[in-house]
């Protein structure tokens, strides 16, 4: 006996004649209360199952489930917490037995929440209970009810009142019902104890607002439902009731789908479908015949007596390949093709739809078997519809025995329905030759004839090639296989008809062999690959020998005797008689007379024409084994006589003669630039000797000047690839200065794309030097961009041969490169002058004058090179590189009078100007303009003619000047925007997402106990203080308590959290700061709570890309900016974005190359 005292579960023994009882607690209330107590019931036909001895029981607690064992002596099974889960959801049992692995065995089917656990029960030989997991059951909803329907079908009530039927093995949801009007009952009075004062936990109490564990019972296959008004019974459908519903519904597709279910056995949550396989399909069978004529008159009837056609076909191909489908599905063909067929006849519409629909199933050899009136009834649907290419597909698919043949020959030939008629022959009448004898009889005419043969025609002639080819071979055409009877016998008759001397019709003009005549006009080498692959399959038959033999000798005399086949067709009968003879097992034999024959035809040098053709022949000639037919000192020279390049090499590589190959590419127009890639390969694949390598060098060296001039990248790249220590040599060997200067740049040049590695490539500077003076001659224009580039040259040499060729750019960059930057100024500065006084000197007339772009130029290059050195340079020097400049560009301006003005007065002064704004980033305003103001010419008051310069300089300061205020006021806004959400966010209060602590699940304002602090953090948990000091989540920090999220950290993994996780938001907060009476409620906003943020600490590989991150975007600090610009606004001479004698000045962070100004939108912050 179970009993329950003070929320303590025993087992009370009573002992015969003593009255008195013993008691053993099984489990105490202080743990947990029981929600649930389940025992498990067996059926009558279950009853001698091993396992009832047990008298198990499952009880569920808040914490846990227990599965005890009362017989034959108490024992605890099996325990299973729960885990973390929400402490409103109800414990839920439920027990049933299930056949796993063919055996029955009960299940315990338990849950809290949303997910449902499954544990089978079983006993080993031992009698021990073993208790496994099965799969588990996740969704998307908490569960107030569990209830086995059968062993595959459960019924879940969530709890929002809605039952979900679900298959237990594949977990879908196969129904979902609101019983919401039910007006459930549930036992929140009895679980809150209200009768006794409420005597209860808050954890039971707060479970019983959704307990209903005594309104819901099952049995036998229904669940009944205890409402407020009255009790419901809820079951499922048997598979016949399913089936009608849908019936009344007028689902006729959807019903035969259900049912085809059934009968597949794929139906989920099936009842009253018993017996065996056979026996199950059989019923289910018989219902869907009786939906399928019930679905063919509902066909009819609903059909549209009016309107266009289409809608009609429309109608009928909705219905129709339903009924076909599952006629077909059932293997019903009798009821298809007699009942249905003749139902659906009655419409001209239907008939059509439905024979239309058998095509798919004919095609793919599903339909085998069609009635003689049937198939007869479908030729003629699609002869009417104008649908030959269908009519061909259907009738090679078909047994056409039993319809008239010569109709239906007669119909395929009118329609060119080749592929029909041929079939319709040989499968109605085992006639082989007929087919052939209609098909030769269209082109042999217009073959012999020397005409063109249209496309219908040339349709007919590779239909003819490959029937032979399946004859011979043994397949049927266009598909299957010849009855093996019949191979021998077909294989015989068409060889026979290819070697007739004469065609049945013959005329007194015809040749002879005119079918094998007319195959090789046709397509040559297509037939004699049809033979060569008869050849193969007849290697033991002593009959085919000999068929092998004889048509050889007629291929030799119908071709060779001929002057009509083209060196292709001749080329390719001797290279298929080639490949027969170099087999081992060759029993053919052919003069060896007629293979010069056609050598000297192919080398034929009076016949220009075709010149590739009869190469490529005698080259696949030779190939294919031919080459033992003839002597090969005779075949090379006839070859070289006719230019065959290619057979040359062909002998040559026999003989290992690699060196006279190159000549062979050398001389052939059409392959002289594959001469690198076979140097290439010779040199660098392994298997050629050193002495062969060598020849093949020297050969190429012999032709050095002949490969520079086809290819000078690829003749530069193979010298750096395999012999870079034999340079010098090369250059000795190319005289001509132009090849040698093209050579030079492609080896040198890595622009050019030659894939050449310059450091393994050891180049002395002198060849260095001889490439630059050779691009001084050739490309002037292009020798700065080439030493950009370039290393390996000496600078004093190299200067002394720009100065030879007189190249004053080139020369000013040479002297910038060795540190000279003052000598490489004097001389942009001289060729600048020069320039600009041919400007002021020239005559209108005058020709060969360098324009005003020109001087433009020379200005840009002379200002670039300042502006390259003027950071190195102290002011002294700046001032020698830019005043010159300066007084340079003014000089023009100087000889002018204001009377009458030069031609270039205008232009030169926006040059001028272009100079100064140029300069004033190196040179301080006050310093250009007392260096003006020093000037004779305008310190005699001739200041107006430097007006426009002056006011230009101040325009620049004006422009600058509003730069920076601009500037200074999007940083201060900035960095104001920023602050204010900043302390938005800090003072921001906190809204914690329960009222309860997450602890230990009280509600903070009930617990009387103790006066206790109250902690919410920003993740929106809310602890008492007490709670988180047990679950050691305190840390001391220089005298101050930090804490921690308990729920936050467990999640994370964390052993340690970093010391900002525990920060008090807003600075730090005094003890008596944060003290809150357990009775009030935590508002947002309110002073007294205590905030904290609880963050997780990054792993070291987000920290690395974190670091990344902020580095990418780093920019200058914000301080140093701001601070910089009060310095530049309080100093009134200083200019912020020009230069100053002052050397700090100068390391300005304006004035740095990586400087970005980065102006972003204020940053988005929550609300």
């Amino acid at each position: 006996m179970l009993i329950l005292q003070e929320q303590q579960y025993c087992i009370l023994r009573r002992v015969m004649g003593v009255r008195t009882c013993e008691s053993r607690c099984l489990f105490s209330g202080s743990k947990g209360e029981v929600c649930c107590i389940e025992p498990l019931h067996s059926k009558p036909e279950l009853k001698d199952h091993p396992i009832t001895q047990f008298s198990l029981l499952a009880m569920a607690s808040l914490t846990k489930i227990l599965v005890i064992g009362l017989k034959p002596s108490l024992k605890v099974w099996m325990t299973f917490p729960y885990g973390r889960m929400d402490p409103s959801s109800v414990p839920l049992l439920a027990w049933h037995f299930v056949a796993v692995h063919n055996y029955v065995n009960p299940m315990l089917a338990f849950c809290r929440g949303d997910v449902v656990h499954f544990l089978l029960v079983k006993r080993d030989e031992s009698g021990a209970i073993h208790v496994t997991k099965q799969k588990h059951l996740h969704l998307y909803y908490d569960l107030i009810n569990f209830t086995w329907i059968n062993s595959r079908t459960i019924v879940l009530l969530d709890s929002v009142e809605k039952l979900h039927v679900i298959d237990r093995q594949t977990q879908e949801e196969l129904e979902t019902v609101e019983i919401s009007e039910v007006q459930l009952v549930y036992n929140s009075s009895h679980f809150k104890s209200l009768a006794t004062g409420g005597n209860v936990s808050q954890a039971l109490a707060l479970v019983g607002e959704k307990a209903c564990y005594q309104s819901i019972s099952s049995y036998g296959g229904q669940i009944f439902y205890l409402g407020t008004k009255s009790v419901y019974v809820m079951m499922l459908r048997s598979w016949r009731e399913r089936v009608d519903h849908l019936l009344k519904q007028d689902c006729l597709t959807e019903a035969l789908a259900l049912a085809w279910s059934f009968h597949e056995g794929k139906a989920k949550a099936v009842v009253g479908l018993s017996g065996d396989a056979t026996k199950r399909k059989a019923i289910v069978a018989d219902r869907m015949v009786e939906i399928l004529f019930h679905y063919a008159d509902r066909a009819l009837k609903k059909c549209p007596d009016q309107g266009k056609i289409q809608v009609m076909e429309q109608h009928f191909q909705d219905m129709v390949p339903v009924i076909v489908d599952y006629c077909l599905l059932l293997q019903r063909k009798d009821l298809l093709f007699s009942q249905v067929y003749d139902k659906l006849s009655e419409n001209s519409v239907a008939k059509g739809v439905f024979l239309e629909c058998l095509e798919p199933y004919i095609l793919s050899d599903k339909l085998v078997g069609i009635t003689p009136q049937v198939m007869k009834d479908l030729l003629v649907h699609f002869q009417d519809k104008k649908l030959m290419e269908n009519v061909e597909a259907l009738i090679v698919h078909m047994d056409i025995t039993s319809l008239d043949i010569q109709q239906m020959v007669l119909m395929c030939w009118e329609n060119r329905l080749y592929d029909a008629m041929i079939y319709v022959y040989n499968r109605g009448m085992n006639e082989f030759i007929s087919p052939m004898e209609k098909l030769f009889r269209v082109i042999a005419p217009p073959l012999n004839a020397g005409k063109t043969l249209t496309d219908e025609q040339v349709v007919m002639g590779n239909k003819l090639l490959v029937y032979i080819s399946c004859c011979l071979a043994g397949r049927a055409y266009p598909l299957g296989d010849i009855p093996e009877d019949l191979v021998p016998l077909v294989k015989n008759q068409v060889f026979e008809f290819l070697i007739r001397l004469h065609s049945t019709e013959a005329s007194s003009e015809e040749e002879i062999y005119p079918y094998v005549r007319t195959l090789l006009h046709f397509d040559t080498r297509e037939f004699l690959n049809v033979l060569a692959l008869t050849f193969e399959d007849f290697k033991n038959d002593k009959q085919a020998v000999e068929y092998q033999q004889r048509i050889v000798d007629i291929l030799l005399k119908v071709m060779v005797e001929n002057s009509d086949f083209t060196p292709s067709q001749v080329g390719c009968l001797f290279t298929f008689l080639a490949r027969q003879l170099a087999k081992p097992d060759n029993t053919l034999f052919v003069n060896r007379t007629l293979f010069d024959q056609v050598l000297e035809f192919l080398c034929s040098p009076d016949d220009d024409s075709r010149h590739s053709e009869r190469q490529q022949v005698l080259l696949e000639l030779l190939q294919a084994g031919g080459i033992v037919q003839f002597e090969e000192s005779r075949l090379i020279r006839m070859a070289e006589k006719a230019e065959f390049y290619q057979i040359c090499e062909f002998m040559y590589e026999r003989e290992h003669q690699y060196d006279k190959i190159i000549d062979c590419y050398l001389r052939d127009p059409l392959r002289e630039e594959e001469v690198f890639n076979y140097i290439h390969n010779i040199l660098s694949i392994p298997g050629h000797s050193a002495e062969e390598k060598q020849s093949v060098w020297q050969k190429a060296m012999d032709h050095i000047e002949e490969l520079v001039s086809l290819k000078p990248c690829k003749a530069a790249e193979l010298v750096a690839t395999h012999f870079s220590e034999q340079i010098e040599t090369v250059i000795k060997k190319l005289q001509n200065q132009v090849l040698l200067f093209k050579f030079l740049r492609s080896l040198l040049d890595p622009r050019e794309g030659v894939h050449v590695n310059q450091e393994l490539l050891q180049v002395s500077p002198c060849i260095t030097e001889q490439y630059i003076e050779l691009l001084c001659q050739f490309s002037p224009n292009q020798v700065i961009e080439t030493l950009q580039v370039l290393e390996c040259y000496r600078l004093d040499e190299t200067i002394q041969i720009s100065q030879k060729y007189q190249l004053h750019e080139v020369t000013a960059y040479l002297l910038e490169k060795k540190g000279d930057i003052h000598g490489a100024f004097l001389i942009m500065l001289k060729r600048l002058q020069s320039k600009l006084q041919e400007i002021i000197h020239q005559d209108e007339n005058a020709k060969d004058v360098p324009s005003l772009k020109d001087v433009e130029e020379t200005m840009v290059e002379t200002i670039a090179l300042c502006q390259r050195n003027s950071h190195n340079l102290n002011q002294q020097q700046r001032e020698a590189l830019w005043f010159p400049l300066l007084e340079a560009m003014m000089a023009p301006q100087k000889l002018s009078s204001s009377a009458a003005p030069h031609l270039h007065s205008e232009a030169l002064k926006s040059l001028t100007m272009q100079v100064l704004n140029s300069m004033a980033a190196f040179i301080a305003l006050p310093s250009i303009l007392q260096r003006i103001l020093q000037d004779p010419v305008y310190g005699k008051g001739k200041l107006g003619e430097i007006q426009g310069l002056i006011l230009g300089m101040l325009d620049t300061f004006n422009y600058e000047q509003t730069l920076l205020e601009t500037t200074t006021s999007l940083l201060n806004q900035d960095l104001h925007w920023s602050l204010c959400n900043l302390r938005a966010s800090v003072t921001r209060g906190l809204n914690p997402k329960q009222d309860y602590c997450s602890i230990c699940l009280q509600q903070y304002k009930r617990r009387q106990e103790m006066a206790d602090e109250i902690i919410v953090f920003s993740c929106g948990h809310l602890y008492h203080s007490f709670c988180l000091q047990n679950k050691e989540c305190t840390v001391e920090i220089e005298g101050q308590t930090r804490w921690t999220c308990y729920k936050c950290s467990s999640s994370n993994k964390v052993g340690k959290l970093s010391e900002n996780s525990s920060e008090i938001k807003k600075g730090r907060i005094t003890p008596s700061q944060v003290k809150m009476s357990p009775s009030c409620h935590p508002s947002k906003g309110d002073p007294t709570v205590k905030k904290a943020i609880s963050e997780p600490v990054l792993d070291p590989q987000q920290i690395q890309a974190f670091d990344q991150l902020c580095h990418l975007y780093r920019g200058s600090s914000r301080l140093a900016l701001l601070t910089e610009l009060s310095q530049n606004r309080s100093g009134e001479s200083c200019r912020p974005f020009g230069g100053s004698q002052s050397g700090p000045a100068f390391n300005s962070i304006f004035q740095k190359e990586n400087f970005q100004l980065q102006l972003i939108p204020p940053p988005v912050t929550e609300d």
